[in-house]
């Protein structure tokens, strides 16, 4: 990944709202990539030492060594559940930015999404840091419709980047984007405490209901 010249640092707006300590036993981390401070913290980064497995880019399973593995598109990997069975993630295609991945990923690098399966489970899609639609429609051929996606909005930009051209969706595209997977749920995530977030929850909710998709936003803990 190669930063521009002159891009602004990531500013924090906002402290979290719970700590490490709050999560309980984790058994995977599914981490879209590791090279942005506002997908991977120093606290993050603390964390993984004790997880015993992290998904994430084929990039970034290199980067964070022992316990990381990085998929492929279209890549599974099927793991035991606690209570039995199993549980099957599939890496599925993103790019954190417009145009291609070979346009995009020299200035913002790899990133990756995941969807989630298993027998008697919901079916449940996580974008990662993705800004294309067109991705979104190939995972819907294969998955839709699915129980809940999990879509990263905010409406990003940077203006030396992409001349200010989303790297992420806006809320206009994770409408669309619950559409196209006729996701009967949809859990909004990075859209608060940035600076370079655009976008928040105000923005999602009337995209949503200009969608006719009101009924399936979830405000999470906003709640």
């Amino acid at each position: 990944m190669k930063w521009p010249p002159g891009a602004p640092l990531m500013a924090k707006t906002a402290p979290p709202t719970g700590s490490p300590a709050d999560l309980g036993r984790i058994d995977v981390v599914l981490l879209s990539h590791d090279e942005h401070i506002d997908n991977l913290d120093i606290s993050g980064r603390a964390l993984l030492a004790d997880v015993p497995l992290t998904l994430t880019t084929p990039g970034g399973g290199e980067r964070l060594g022992d316990g990381a593995r990085g998929l492929a598109d279209w890549e599974s990997i099927e793991l035991d559940r606690p209570g039995g069975g199993t549980v099957t993630v599939t890496g599925v295609p993103a790019v954190h930015g417009p145009g291609t991945r070979e346009e995009v990923e020299p200035i913002t690098g790899q990133v990756v999404g995941f969807v989630l399966t298993g027998d008697g489970l919901p079916t449940v899609y996580v974008s990662g840091d993705n800004a294309s639609l067109d991705l979104v429609r190939q995972i819907a051929e294969r998955f839709a419709p699915v129980d809940t996606a999990v879509l990263f909005a905010g409406a990003p930009r940077f203006p030396v980047i992409f001349d200010g051209a989303l790297i992420v969706l806006d809320s206009a595209q994770a409408a669309e984007a619950a559409g196209i997977l006729g996701a009967r749920r949809v859990v909004p995530v990075h859209y608060d405490s940035w600076a370079h977030f655009t976008e928040g929850y105000a923005e999602l909710t009337a995209a949503f209901t200009a969608a006719g998709l009101a009924d399936r936003l979830d405000p999470g803990d906003r709640g």
